[in-house]
């Protein structure tokens, strides 16, 4: 519990407050008002973006991937990311189930079950659709956007912040931090503005890509429960209800409200994937498993370059692109929250600790759930992809649960896990949203009650919008747009790193 004093102290930064308000505002209000020419004007600046700058996303996420592991692989790995000789404040699973709550959201749970499809007819390197080969990569494709890669995505601003905030024992917990080196210290520089109010508009732009996703699926499941029509009014209700459960969490705080629902969900989501391989075509779901991690390890170079230069068919544009995109623009929240979170681990702990226990989890995911999807499609036991196709991809994945035992307990169970999922994902991004527009935050103290729900609500604007537009593209638009500018901000923090370690440790 926070004493008065310290309360007091936690000044709000209103030039970072009021900064972010506007852009929410000026975001939402004109989609609001012209929602078809807003949706036009979204999808044409993907298009321009992902053709004239694709290659730069591939050529950040695979540079990220190396520059840590030989940060990791070097002396600088045991430096600990703490002031002193402090131990970690969090036990390693609670810690994991953390992080991977704040870094994959309900996302996961839209993507997992039915990703494959999109790839099964419209397959990489220009396979033959429906394939033998295009279904070895569609169940291979999906573990490498949720991978290694992704996780070093956001490792990076994770240990660029962290090393400062601790160990030079800086007093507020923002992406600027990162840039220490170059700052000295200083918050008020017109360039740290900038750069927190970038990472800002990358968070709220994230955030409303992956509530765009997860709520009208959510919805779709619900509405196979309760038997009602999964409609606006159902997914407004489902925002209202995340709403609500994350803005009890972070009036609780982080070790009482999001610690326990990070553990809480983990512990479920384990037991689905548990269930779902045992009662599922167990066989065919550990040998197509098996041929993905082969494939993806005998690829994976490729994978990271592939820019499809050559047929420019619009597949890297439209997935890699689109997936390394939303992954940097979430990466500052993400890599702020397990800044928090991982005082007294070594940098060493804290990388391959992000990019190993993430990996895996996403990709027990997509070997279980999703190509028990891709088994009923291969089968002929239901059209996912038709229903993909004609309907959407959330009565797609309603369709894949239905047929397992105790349907109706299982599709309940998978809403659960993407409700919680919603909740400890914004739950973290409010609590660092409050963090970046707190003037003075040291090691240990939280952001005041107040402000961390006032963002848990406003946080909810963006993703409300972009379903009012409509459209699986305007969602993935969203992320896209914001993320450009935070590559250079990468690149700035990853020399900052450098420097500052080379400066204290030589």
């Amino acid at each position: 519990m926070q004493s008065e004093e310290t309360t007091k102290n936690h000044k709000l930064d209103w030039p970072g407050f009021l900064a972010s308000v506007v852009v929410i505002l000026a975001a939402c209000i004109p989609l609001i008002l012209f929602p078809e020419s807003g949706g036009e004007f979204l999808g044409q600046l993907y298009k321009q973006i992902t053709s004239q700058f694709g290659f730069l996303y591939l050529l950040s996420g695979f540079s990220v991937l190396i520059f840590l592991f030989w940060l990791a692989l070097g002396p600088y790995g045991k430096v600990r990311l703490a002031s002193g000789d402090e131990r970690p404040e969090f036990s390693t699973l609670s810690w994991t189930a953390m992080l991977f709550c704040a870094g994959v959201g309900a996302g996961l749970m839209f993507w997992a079950p039915i990703e494959w499809g999109y790839y099964y007819g419209a397959p990489p390197f220009g396979v033959e659709p429906r394939s033998v080969e295009a279904a070895e990569w569609a169940s291979t494709y999906g573990i490498f956007h949720w991978g290694p890669t992704a996780w070093a995505i956001y490792c990076l601003p994770t240990v660029a912040i962290a090393y400062p905030y601790y160990a030079k024992k800086m007093t507020f917990l923002r992406l600027s931090t990162s840039c220490h080196y170059f700052f000295g210290g200083e918050q008020e520089t017109r360039s740290e503005r900038l750069i927190d109010w970038l990472f800002m508009i990358g968070l709220i732009g994230g955030a409303g890509t992956s509530l765009g996703f997860s709520t009208p699926m959510i919805a779709a499941c619900m509405a196979r429960v309760t038997g009602l029509e999964a409609n606006f009014s159902m997914e407004l209700f489902i925002v209202g209800l995340s709403v609500a459960l994350f803005a009890t969490s972070v009036w609780l705080g982080l070790k009482k409200g999001i610690k326990r629902l990070s553990d809480f969900n983990m512990w479920l989501a384990f037991a689905l994937l548990v269930f779902v391989l045992l009662t599922g075509p167990t066989v065919f779901l550990l040998k197509t498993s098996l041929n993905s991690l082969g494939l993806l390890a005998q690829n994976f170079i490729r994978l990271n370059t592939w820019t499809d230069a050559v047929t420019d068919s619009g597949f890297v544009e439209n997935w890699t692109v689109f997936y390394w995109a939303w992954w940097i623009a979430y990466a500052p929240f993400v890599g702020m929250f397990v800044t928090r979170i991982s005082r007294g681990r070594t940098m060493r702990q804290v990388i391959f600790g992000m990019i190993g226990y993430g990996t895996l989890g996403g990709g027990l995911f997509y070997m279980i759930i999703g190509n028990f999807g891709l088994s009923l499609e291969l089968s002929g036991a239901v059209d996912v992809t038709g229903i993909m196709s004609n309907q959407s991809g959330s009565v797609a994945i309603v369709a894949i649960l239905d047929q397992l035992p105790a349907a109706g307990i299982a599709v309940f169970v998978y809403a659960l896990i993407a409700l919680v999922f919603s909740a400890t994902t914004y739950d973290s991004a409010s609590y660092i949203l409050a963090s970046a527009a707190t003037r003075h935050l040291p090691a240990g103290e939280d952001p005041d009650r107040w402000h961390r729900v006032f963002w848990a609500l406003a946080l909810a604007v963006l993703p409300l919008t972009l379903m009012f537009i409509g459209g699986l593209k305007v969602i993935q638009s969203a992320s896209l747009v914001v993320s450009l500018p935070l590559i250079f901000v990468g690149m700035l923090m990853s020399i900052s790193l450098v420097k500052q370690l080379r400066k204290d440790h030589g």
